[in-house]
């Protein structure tokens, strides 16, 4: 079985038509996500594969698209009301009040 890995997409896409189009697309794949945020875990293959199928969707000229890994070895910082635990168990949430505070679930 092939590892899933923790990713991020992001974009940025000017046509509302396109926009709904790429939404559809992330929200079959999506674990969370706030408008044009969608937090993923898939396989390698599977992310690059999704990233392609979405940039033959975009306008290269005016939209822009991210997908980013996440390293779960690493500390997720966070800040505001979101969801933090989605992709891993552990959080780190960060405010001028109780700044290094761990939460976990």
């Amino acid at each position: 079985m092939k590892p899933f890995r923790p990713v991020v997409f992001a974009y940025d896409i000017s046509k509302d038509k396109t926009r709904r189009k790429v939404f559809k697309i992330l929200k079959d794949w999506r674990l969370d996500g706030q408008k044009s945020v969608h937090e993923c875990r898939l396989p390698t293959k599977s992310a690059e594969e999704l990233f392609i199928q979405i940039s033959s969707i975009i306008d290269k000229k005016n939209d822009n698209l991210i997908m980013t890994w996440i390293d779960p070895h690493r500390k997720v910082l966070a800040r505001g009301i979101g969801k933090t635990q989605s992709m891993f168990q552990k959080a780190y949430l960060f405010s001028k009040k109780d700044f290094g505070k761990t939460i976990q679930s």
